[in-house]
């Protein structure tokens, strides 16, 4: 494909990724300079298609980007009016008062919302603003400078033949040039991946910590729900298996946002992420709650968890990192969306006084300054030792030295700990399958759990199945000859979309990838053992189409 000649256009700035970084770029670009050209790629078949979160939103980045947002609509439509945390046993629950807990847990001022619905207002706010916005646009390759700088993207790439060669109904695509390139692709980017690799941007840094993130949306019975109401979990069904917990958040509409997250440095290979989530909802709080209500949405994501010390260095040549494309969550707040948003417009405002400077391709050091210096980092310097701690030793320690360590850095400015590492990353933290005891999980009952398969219907997930597989093995013979005998072939489980199966045919063994099933979590391409499975991007519009998530 490198050697194709392809039409180009010039622009500004070019955006990947029309989720809430990219999208605050774009806003605050042309609220400097009406007269840039901005142009935002999304992948989705339409903006807010492949966002999925929590979420309750700290409103700052908005406060921040467009002060009147609530004048202008903004759909932020239910205040946080009750914050519950629970630990769990299997059928009982003790709660975790809220005094204790610093000041940067407290949900009061936030909102539960959809952030799909959030990213199609601010699409709204941009395109009124000027900036073109183009989804269905899958941005497949970077485009390079003579100087080694990035210069732009290829998008728009359709019709490839199965094994990636060109056919009567290929579209080659179009390369998009900028002065400079931002990536918001979300945890994991394929862009993103590349330029941290190319420019080396991790060096020195602790290795990326992620979890996997389920979510379902149920309408409930109007007797049950409370809008405002948010619960947090943590304990059983996990227990010791691995770290991770639970969300409920009431939002408008009778609805319900019930999800839960895995994290993925979990050390037993027969863990079923997507099956803990399951039987969580037969826990006698969830399963009251949801009673006579009815399933409408499910969706997963991979979520990054290593925070402060994991955040590579944010600029390249002619590129800058935002958002998770850097890895800003604040882990134990179950946050991002504020600091994606503060990012955004932390590299618009880099990036227009580089243009009114006539600089283009060169690093956006103001960007870099901006992030670790300002509001986003001091926002994650705070809960640096609260994931590594619980990684090290435990759920306990992590509630009572995390909480002490968050207490000590908002009074006093500084960790008694200094900077917890991370040590492995979550591939390496996997170990073979014969030091653990397989794990016996309960047949959904198809009225509070299900199949993994019907709750990808859910999910709404489309790929055009003619094309090449967008889920690249490195070596075929790895899952088979090496993951399966060490590993009992963990992608079996961990995909929350039952992507990988093994199956039998004709006698023998075969490892089978559904990338039909995808959900682009990107889960598999972080916790395979050997490293061997990349997530590219398919075409354009392929994925999910995620209604309200």
């Amino acid at each position: 494909m490198a050697e194709i000649e392809r039409e180009m256009m010039e622009y500004d700035v070019v955006i990947v990724g029309a989720g809430p970084a990219g999208l605050s770029a774009a806003i605050r670009l042309k609220q400097l300079d009406a007269d840039l050209d901005v142009v935002v790629l999304e992948k989705g078949s339409e903006v807010g298609a492949h966002i999925l979160s929590g979420a309750v939103l700290d409103p700052c980045g908005l406060d921040a980007l467009i002060p009147d947002w609530k004048e202008k609509g903004a759909p932020l439509n239910t205040a946080v009016n009750e914050d519950n945390f629970f630990m769990l046993g299997e059928a009982g629950k003790i709660r975790i008062p809220n005094f204790p807990m610093p000041p940067l847990m407290n949900n009061h001022g936030n909102y539960i919302v959809s952030m799909g619905n959030v990213c199609r207002w601010m699409a709204e706010q941009a395109e009124e603003l000027g900036v073109e916005i183009f989804p269905g646009m899958a941005c497949s390759e970077l485009v390079y400078g003579d100087k080694g700088e990035v210069k732009g993207v290829v998008a728009g790439v359709f019709g490839l033949e199965a094994d990636g060669s060109l056919g009567p109904n290929s579209e080659l695509g179009m390369e998009l040039h900028g002065k400079y390139v931002f990536l918001s692709e979300g945890v994991r980017g394929s862009l993103s991946k590349e330029v941290i690799t190319k420019y080396d941007l991790a060096a020195g840094k602790e290795p990326q910590k992620y979890g996997v993130g389920m979510k379902e949306i149920w309408e409930i019975d109007p007797a049950k729900h409370k809008a405002g109401s948010v619960t947090h979990t943590m304990g059983w069904p996990l227990g010791s298996n691995a770290g991770g917990g639970s969300f409920i958040y009431h939002l408008d509409n009778n609805q319900v946002y019930v999800g839960f997250v895995v994290h993925l440095n979990y050390k037993n290979p027969h863990l079923f992420p997507y099956m803990e989530f399951q039987r969580f909802k037969h826990h006698p709080i969830v399963a009251e709650l949801l009673k006579g209500g009815k399933r409408v949405a499910y969706g997963a994501r991979a979520i990054t968890e290593g925070g402060w010390q994991s955040m590579p260095k944010l600029v390249a040549p002619g590129v800058a990192l935002l958002g998770c494309s850097a890895g800003m969550v604040n882990v134990p707040r179950i946050k991002g969306n504020h600091n994606a948003m503060l990012s955004g417009k932390a590299a618009a405002e880099a990036a227009f006084d580089a243009i009114k400077a006539e600089r283009s391709g060169d690093e956006l050091a103001a960007y870099e300054a901006d992030v670790r210096d300002g509001a986003i980092g001091k926002d994650l310097k705070m809960v640096r030792n609260v994931k590594p701690m619980w990684s090290k030793w435990g759920l306990a320690a992590s509630l009572t030295l995390g909480g002490f360590d968050m207490w000590t850095n908002n009074m006093l400015g500084f960790s008694l700990f200094g900077t917890l590492g991370h040590g492995k990353n979550d591939a390496q933290s996997t170990e073979p399958a014969a030091a653990h005891k397989p794990i016996d999980y309960p047949k959904p009952d198809g009225v509070l759990s299900f199949d993994r398969l019907t709750n990808v219907s859910f999910s709404f997930t489309n790929h055009e199945e003619s094309q090449p597989a967008h889920l690249r093995l490195t070596d075929e013979n790895k899952p088979l000859f090496d993951n399966l005998p060490m590993y009992d072939e963990p992608a079996q489980r961990y995909c929350p979309a039952g992507v990988y199966e093994v199956v039998e045919k004709d006698g023998q063994k075969e490892f089978v990838v559904n990338f039909q099933n995808c959900v682009h979590c990107k889960t598999c391409d972080i916790k395979d053992p050997a490293q061997n499975i990349t997530w590219t991007t398919p075409q354009g519009g392929d994925g999910p189409n995620y209604p309200n998530m």
